[in-house]
C-alpha cells in the first residue's frame, strides 16, 4: 500500500492496528464499529471503488432487513479508494497484499467475531440486500449454507456462454459424482457457514480453488448442509471483473485448479470401486485355474489366462488398501479411521496374512524343487505344479501387501491429529 493511501485511510479511521507475525497486514476501524456481531460479511474487494459505495449500501440494507447485528469485514488489496469508500461508511477494512482469494479469507480468519459469516464479492454480482435467507438457516441449525445461482436467478450477460453451459456444469457434475453430493452450483461466490465450521474445514487453497475445497470438507466434516437460491447480476457500465482484468486463461487455469481441489480431496474415489471389482474379477479367472488348464466352448484358458487373473487381483487388493490408507488422511472426525482398522485388526490381519505367505511360499518352493528335478525344463506333467506355483506367487505378493498397508492404516490412525471439535456440540 502507498504512503498516500495509508495517510488517507489514517484520516478516515479513528484505529488502526497491526499484526506482528504479519507486519504487511494492518487493520482499519471505522468510528462506528459495530460492537459484538452476530453475523460477519467477509468481503474480498481489490479495486472495486466504481461499486463499491453501492455494494456497502447493499449490506447495509440487508443487515437491516435481517435484524441482525453484522460487521462487514473487507478484505482489500486495492491501490485505488476502494478502502476509503468503505470505511467511511462502517466497514472494518484489513488491508494485505495482493496473495489470492483463497488466502484473502485464511488472512481474514482471526479477525471474524461474528458467529455466522457470510462470504461474497464485492462487484454487486450477488445480492446482499437478500441475507435474510441465509440467516433463516442458521436459526434452523444449518452449519453451510452455499448460494446456487442456478436455483435462483441469473441476469442475461452475467455468465460467459463457455462457463454458464459447460464448465460450471462439467465440474459441477464431476464434483456431485466423485462425492456422491448433489449440489446444483459449487463455484457460486456467496456462501455461508459457521464460523466454527469454517475453522473446522482447516482450508489450505490459495487462490480460486478454495470454493471446491470449502464445499468438499462440508462433504468430509459432514456439516449440515443447505443450499440456497441467490440472484447473480451482471458487472456494472465500465466495469471488468477480475479474470478478464487477468487474460483470457484466467478461467480455464481456475477451471484447472478447482478440479485439483476436488481429485486430490477425492482421490479414494478413483481407487475403491473399482478395486474391489478387479480383485473379485482376479480371482475368479486366477483360482479355478490354479490346479491347471480348463476348456471352455473349445477354447483353452491357462497360465497365461491366470497371469492376467493373478494381475487384476494384486492390482486390486493394492487400489483397495490406497483407498483406505486415502481416506484415513482425509478424515476429519476420526470414524473413517476407525472403520477401516476394525476392518483390518492388526493381530488377526498380520497373522492370516502370514499364514497366506507360508502356504504362498511353500508351493513357489514346490514349484522350484519339480523344476529342478526335471532338469530346469517343463514338462506336461509339471502343469498343475505350474499353476500351483504362480498361485503361490500370487498369494505370497497379496499377502505382503495386506502386511504393509495394515501397518500403514494403523500407523495413519495413531499418529495424524486428533480431530476438530465441534465446540457447538462440545457445549
Amino acid at each position: 500500500m502507498t504512503d498516500s493511501a495509508q495517510s488517507r485511510l489514517q484520516q478516515i479511521s479513528a484505529r488502526t492496528y497491526g499484526f506482528p507475525d504479519d507486519p504487511e497486514m494492518t487493520m482499519y476501524i471505522p468510528e462506528n464499529d459495530v460492537d459484538q456481531p452476530v453475523l460477519s460479511l467477509v468481503i474480498p474487494a481489490m479495486n472495486e471503488a466504481e461499486v463499491m459505495a453501492e455494494f456497502m449500501d447493499w449490506c447495509l440494507q440487508g443487515i437491516e432487513k435481517a435484524g441482525v447485528s453484522a460487521e462487514i469485514l473487507i478484505l482489500d488489496s486495492s491501490d485505488d479508494l476502494t478502502p476509503d469508500i468503505a470505511l467511511s461508511m462502517g466497514a472494518r477494512v484489513l488491508k494485505t497484499p495482493v496473495r489470492g482469494l483463497g488466502r484473502a479469507y485464511l488472512d481474514a480468519m482471526p479477525n471474524i467475531r461474528g458467529q455466522f459469516v457470510i462470504l461474497g464479492d464485492a462487484d454487486c454480482t450477488y445480492d446482499f440486500r437478500e441475507i435474510a435467507p441465509f440467516m433463516e438457516q442458521f436459526d434452523l441449525g444449518n452449519e453451510f449454507i452455499l448460494g446456487s445461482r442456478f436455483a435462483g436467478s441469473i441476469e442475461d450477460g452475467a455468465m460467459p456462454p463457455l462457463h454458464r453451459y459447460f464448465g460450471t456444469p462439467l465440474t459441477i457434475f464431476l464434483l456431485n459424482m466423485i462425492y456422491g453430493t448433489s449440489f446444483s452450483d459449487i463455484h457460486c461466490g456467496m456462501r455461508g457457514l459457521t464460523l466454527d465450521a469454517f475453522k473446522r474445514m482447516n482450508l489450505k487453497s490459495q487462490s480460486w480453488e478454495y470454493a471446491s475445497e470449502m464445499v468438499v470438507k462440508s462433504v468430509r466434516l459432514k456439516l449440515k448442509t443447505v443450499q440456497a437460491p441467490v440472484h447473480f447480476y451482471k458487472d456494472r457500465e465500465g466495469r471488468v471483473s477480475h479474470h478478464k482484468r487477468i487474460g483470457w486463461f484466467s478461467p480455464w487455469y481456475a477451471g484447472w485448479i478447482n478440479l485439483k481441489a476436488m481429485f486430490i480431496h477425492g482421490s479414494d474415489f478413483f481407487v475403491l470401486k473399482p478395486g474391489l471389482l478387479l480383485l473379485l474379477l482376479g480371482l475368479l479367472i486366477m483360482v479355478p485355474l490354479s490346479w491347471g488348464p480348463i476348456t471352455i466352448g473349445g477354447i483353452r484358458f491357462s497360465l497365461n489366462t491366470m497371469f492376467l487373473g493373478s494381475t487384476f487381483a494384486i492390482f486390486g487388493l493394492q487400489c483397495i488398501f490406497l483407498a483406505g490408507l486415502a481416506q484415513g488422511i482425509y478424515d476429519p472426525v476420526g470414524d473413517i479411521r476407525q472403520k477401516w482398522t476394525r476392518r483390518f485388526p492388526y493381530t488377526p490381519t498380520v497373522a492370516a496374512a502370514g499364514l497366506v505367505f507360508c502356504i504362498g511360499f511353500l508351493l513357489c518352493v514346490n514349484f522350484v524343487m519339480a523344476y529342478a528335478g526335471a532338469g530346469y525344463r517343463l514338462f506336461d506333467s509339471m502343469v498343475g505344479t505350474n499353476h500351483l506355483g504362480v498361485f503361490g506367487l500370487t498369494t505370497v505378493i497379496m499377502a505382503f501387501v495386506t502386511f504393509v498397508s495394515t501397518l500403514l492404516l494403523h500407523a495413519i490412525a495413531a499418529n495424524l491429529p486428533e480431530p476438530a471439535v465441534n465446540t457447538k456440540e462440545a457445549q
